[in-house]
């Protein structure tokens, strides 16, 4: 999903709203996170921002991703097989298509699978008021396609 044509979210407003401290490294893992479309993890987010900032650490990182997770802010994923990795919470529901051999994570939506879900929940008494999709799977050989 391409975040550019949304609204970016101002995770700093909402860690001062929290009365959090803004620091220049907190500020450049936030700017890295509100321009990111992708699902990085946490060493890949130290990584990025260490370009921009040598004195950042890895440390600093996992509890500005821990502050925003717990206000909701991102979404924290941990997609088998591989280490946690965040996005941004804003934007439309959707799920994921993680590719095994690359770890691509490619986010899709379906009205035929939340048409689906909704209609056995209901069958079954239920209301779904959360749900995670994750799908796991390998690109298929040129042949193989129909």
């Amino acid at each position: 999903m391409n975040h550019s044509a949304q609204t970016k979210p101002d995770y700093e407003r909402e860690l001062r709203r929290a009365g959090v401290r803004i620091t220049r490294p907190r500020r450049v893992i936030l700017d890295i996170l509100a321009a990111t479309e992708d699902h990085p993890d946490a060493m890949e987010i130290f990584q990025r921002a260490s370009t921009i900032d040598k004195s950042i650490s890895l440390s600093t990182v996992y509890r500005t991703m821990k502050l925003l997770e717990g206000m909701g802010a991102i979404h924290r994923h941990a997609f088998e097989g591989g280490p946690a990795r965040f996005e941004q919470a804003s934007g439309d529901h959707h799920d994921h298509l993680i590719d095994l051999d690359t770890g691509d994570v490619i986010e899709f939506h379906s009205n035929r699978i939340e048409e689906l879900q909704d209609e056995i929940a209901r069958e079954l008494g239920y209301e779904i008021v959360h749900h995670r999709l994750e799908l796991y799977g390998r690109r298929r050989k040129a042949s193989a396609r129909k």
